[in-house]
């Protein structure tokens, strides 16, 4: 096995069916099993020479002679062929590189059936690998489907502090806070100067706790977009105005906003709160393309539905235009519905179950659709 990595990773938002075909491609490929390790995978990163991949096979192919069991050593033998033969259909690697995947798909004992898979990614593959296994290797690929785009968040009071990251339409809190803090007092005087005092200093040390967790968590974080801050009151520009951050994570704070909470629910506010930053987030397109729907169902309208009897039938009157569809609907399901989609033109939307919306999408029947005419 060789592997490098010499580029910097980039990221390309796909497209619905982009990733559509990316996940069915990657799904039959983790369901085939070896009986050993002879199932060749071999990924040719953009920009490579693909004569020299070419080669380095052939070389393998001379090594996998030195396999013991004869079973074995002919299947990599013979997937090793294949995958050269089909590299060899190609005068110059593809421009986001190729990943081929070879070996004995039967499930027979007594039956041997080598085949082979070939794609060219949909982004950039920067990674060279060869590799027997008893399963193909496919996380380069199931890499790309992952979304990309992070969100720093920030939810900061006198009493509490949240630290989480918006990831596509995912809200995860990844450190929490809770300070010693005094409350106010009503005493005067000299005891009330130094109880004031007492609660700065505390506020002051439980600030640069949660600098610190920024600093550490976000400062190296090259996959975050930008940083968003929120909280109850005028605490939260205290702690930004403060030297509590590095000043190259407060370069990067896009939205501010007041809160009623803190917590899990200071996180998800502060979230819906900076929908203007967010507009084109997946998280707010997700709730937004959920509520017109429930809105629409919410009047009685003729065009819309939900089900998979109800959005089939619209289907099969050419009436379906939008049809959203849960991350949880089950594949055979998912498949059809895609194949209905490619046949009639409709557009096909896929939804996660981190908003309330989803899981309500979830519960009355996986997919729904919103109708070119009423029916």
């Amino acid at each position: 096995m060789f592997l490098s990595v010499k580029k910097q990773k980039q990221y390309f938002k796909m497209d619905t069916k982009q990733k559509l075909e990316l996940n069915k491609f990657v799904k039959k490929l983790d369901k085939i099993r070896g009986r050993h390790t002879e199932l060749v995978t071999v990924y040719v990163p953009s920009g490579y020479n693909i004569f020299k991949i070419i080669d380095h096979l052939a070389q393998e192919q001379h090594t996998a002679t030195n396999i013991k069991d004869a079973r074995t050593k002919k299947n990599v033998i013979d997937s090793l062929e294949k995958v050269i033969r089909q590299l060899k259909l190609y005068k110059k690697t593809p421009e986001n590189g190729l990943a081929i995947f070879a070996g004995n798909t039967s499930t027979n004992e007594s039956k041997i059936d080598i085949e082979v898979f070939t794609i060219e990614p949909p982004q950039p593959l920067n990674m060279r690998l060869y590799r027997c296994d008893q399963k193909f290797v496919t996380d380069a690929l199931k890499e790309m489907m992952e979304y990309r785009e992070v969100y720093g968040l920030i939810v900061v009071d006198r009493r509490e502090g949240n630290l989480g990251l918006l990831k596509g339409t995912a809200i995860v809190e990844v450190a929490k806070f809770t300070s010693n803090v005094p409350g106010k007092t009503t005493k005067g005087g000299q005891s009330q100067q130094r109880y004031a005092r007492l609660r700065d200093e505390a506020m002051h040390e439980f600030f640069k706790r949660i600098g610190d967790a920024v600093n550490k968590e976000f400062l190296d974080m090259k996959d975050m977009k930008a940083l968003l801050v929120g909280g109850p009151g005028p605490t939260k520009e205290y702690f930004i105005e403060g030297s509590y951050m590095d000043t190259r994570i407060k370069s990067r704070i896009k939205s501010i906003q007041d809160l009623s909470y803190t917590g899990e629910f200071g996180l998800n506010e502060l979230v819906e709160k900076s929908a203007d930053t967010l507009a084109k987030e997946e998280i707010i397109e997700e709730k937004k393309l959920l509520e017109e729907f429930f809105s629409e169902l919410g009047k009685s309208s003729k065009k819309v539905v939900y089900g998979e009897e109800a959005v089939k039938h619209a289907f099969e009157l050419a009436a379906v235009d939008k049809v959203i569809v849960s991350e949880k609907t089950p594949e055979k399901l998912f498949e059809e519905i895609e194949e209905l989609c490619v046949k009639t033109g409709a557009e096909i939307k896929i939804v996660s179950v981190d908003t309330n919306e989803g899981v309500q999408l979830k519960e009355i029947g996986m997919v729904a659709a919103f109708l070119r005419y009423a029916i």
